[in-house]
């Protein structure tokens, strides 16, 4: 699989601009809040320093040769206001699978930008680097994101019981899949 650098796509509504150190103060404040915390394995930072070390982390990946992890800044198009962040992870060349992930800030949440925002990330997932299948997980309770992946297409193929770790319990967790094949049929 050839991997093309991008440094932004573009939707209808949205820019995402792949992550940098200026977007700090907007990804400490996205995990800072209590409704993106709700679901996230991370956990609220304790200060900045911890959302530093976060952000450097997911920087040196991006870094990474061969490439393979694509971290995105969602911004309105009209405004450049800061939406989120959504991310794309590759799996084993061979395989050509990758893994998704998103968080969206509150203000922004079922407006459909995430929804506009995963479908281009997909779209660049099978037509640019040529993957076969991209997965996704959230957590049983999180009804938002399971809606999002429903919406564009991703099937549900089964549940991890107490996989991930948020705030001290362990919950289970829904898998998801989609195929090149599904994602072309609907698009």
């Amino acid at each position: 699989m050839v991997i093309q650098s991008t440094t932004m796509l573009k939707t209808e509504r949205l820019y995402l601009r792949e992550l940098t150190s200026t977007d700090i103060d907007n990804v400490h404040e996205l995990n800072s809040l209590p409704e993106t915390d709700e679901y996230n394995t991370l956990g609220i930072p304790e200060n900045i320093h911890t959302t530093e070390k976060i952000l450097a982390e997911w920087l040196i990946l991006q870094k990474h040769e061969p490439r393979n992890s694509f971290i995105f800044c969602m911004e309105k198009n009209d405004d450049r206001k800061f939406i989120g962040l959504i991310a794309i992870v590759l799996g084993k060349n061979n395989y050509r699978t990758a893994e998704v992930w998103f968080k969206t800030h509150k203000d922004y949440c079922r407006q459909g930008y995430t929804t506009e925002a995963l479908t281009q990330i997909l779209n660049y997932g099978f037509n640019e680097l040529k993957l076969h299948r991209i997965e996704a997980g959230c957590a049983v309770e999180n009804i938002a994101s399971r809606k999002t992946l429903e919406k564009v297409g991703f099937i549900q193929e089964g549940m991890k019981r107490k996989k991930l770790p948020i705030r001290g319990e362990w919950k289970d967790n829904y898998f998801y899949g989609i195929l090149e094949d599904d994602f072309n049929k609907l698009n």
